[in-house]
C-alpha cells in the first residue's frame, strides 16, 4: 500500500485530502466538526459580535445584498447558511404574503437563535427552517427563484460543490446573491484592516465572547477566500451568467450577484 509520502511524491491525492481551516490544514471530516463547534460556541453572541466588530455596518451590507438580489413578491427564496436569519427576514419582507423564505443551515444552535428572532417578528409565517449541509442541499432541482448567502461560503469544505448545489436548486433565470468578506483597498487601509483583524478581533473575541480561537479563525478564513475576480470566474465556470460584484466599505465586504442561465 502506498504511503502518504509516496502519494505526494507521485502526485496522487490521498483518500481524504486536507483542506483549510483558517491557516491550518485539516481533514475534511475535521473541518466539518471544527466549523460546527465554531458556530456552536458563538451562536448566542453571533449577531451582537458582528455588530460590535463591524461597527454596525453588517446591517447596511445585508440590506444592500438583498436589494441587489432582485427578490420580489411571490418569490420562493433559499437563505443558505442562514443561521440567525438576518437575510431571511429582509427577504421575507420582500416576498410578501404569497412568497416563502427557507433558512438552510447545518448548525442547529445558530438556527435556534434565528427561530427565536423570526418568531418575535411579524414575518414568522413566511419563514421556514431546514437543517442541512449546503454542499448537499435537500431540495429538488429548480426549486427557488432566488438564493442568498451571507458570510457563509468561506466555511464550506468544498466551495465549488456548494456553489454547484446553489446553482442546481435555482430556477432558470433565478438569482444568486452572495455577501462575503474580502481584501480591502487601498494598501494603507488594507494594512490597517489587517492589524484590526489579527490583533483587535481575537482580543475582542476573548474579552466579549469568551473565545479567542473563534475570532482568530475568522480573519484567517477571510485571507484564504478567493478575491472577487476569482470568485466571479468560478461562478462562470459553474454556469452562472450576468455576474457582477459590488465592493462595500473599501472592499471589506463584497456582494456578488449572478443568474442561472
Amino acid at each position: 500500500m502506498a504511503s502518504d509520502h509516496q502519494n505526494k511524491e507521485e502526485g496522487r491525492i490521498p483518500s481524504e485530502s486536507s483542506v483549510s481551516f483558517g491557516f491550518r490544514r485539516v481533514s475534511e471530516a475535521e473541518k466539518r466538526k471544527l466549523v460546527d463547534e465554531h458556530f456552536g460556541s458563538i451562536a448566542t453572541k453571533y449577531d451582537w459580535m458582528n455588530t460590535v466588530l463591524s461597527f454596525g455596518l453588517h446591517y447596511l451590507w445585508k440590506r444592500i445584498a438583498v436589494r441587489m438580489s432582485g427578490i420580489k413578491a411571490g418569490d420562493v427564496v433559499l437563505d443558505v447558511c442562514g443561521g440567525t436569519a438576518d437575510l431571511a427576514l429582509l427577504a421575507a419582507d420582500l416576498v410578501s404574503t404569497t412568497g416563502r423564505v427557507f433558512v438552510y443551515d447545518i448548525n442547529r444552535t445558530m438556527m435556534r437563535v434565528g427561530q427565536a428572532k423570526v418568531a418575535a417578528s411579524h414575518l414568522s409565517e413566511r419563514v421556514r427552517f431546514v437543517q442541512g449541509d449546503a454542499e448537499r442541499i435537500s431540495f429538488p432541482d429548480g426549486s427557488f427563484d432566488a438564493v442568498v448567502v451571507g458570510f457563509g461560503i468561506r466555511n464550506f469544505v468544498h466551495l465549488q460543490e456548494g456553489l454547484k448545489e446553489m446553482h442546481r436548486v435555482l430556477k432558470r433565470g433565478g438569482s444568486f446573491t452572495c455577501l462575503e468578506f474580502s481584501r480591502p483597498d487601498p494598501a494603507w487601509f488594507r494594512a490597517l484592516y489587517h492589524f484590526y483583524s489579527f490583533v483587535i478581533m481575537p482580543l475582542a473575541g476573548s474579552i466579549l465572547a469568551g473565545t479567542r480561537k473563534a475570532y482568530t479563525y475568522l480573519p484567517e478564513s477571510i485571507r484564504l477566500f478567493p478575491l472577487p475576480d476569482e470568485l466571479s470566474t468560478m461562478l462562470q465556470d459553474i454556469g452562472f451568467s450576468k455576474i457582477i460584484y459590488k465592493r462595500l466599505t473599501n472592499g471589506i465586504a463584497v456582494v456578488h450577484r449572478a443568474e442561472k442561465g
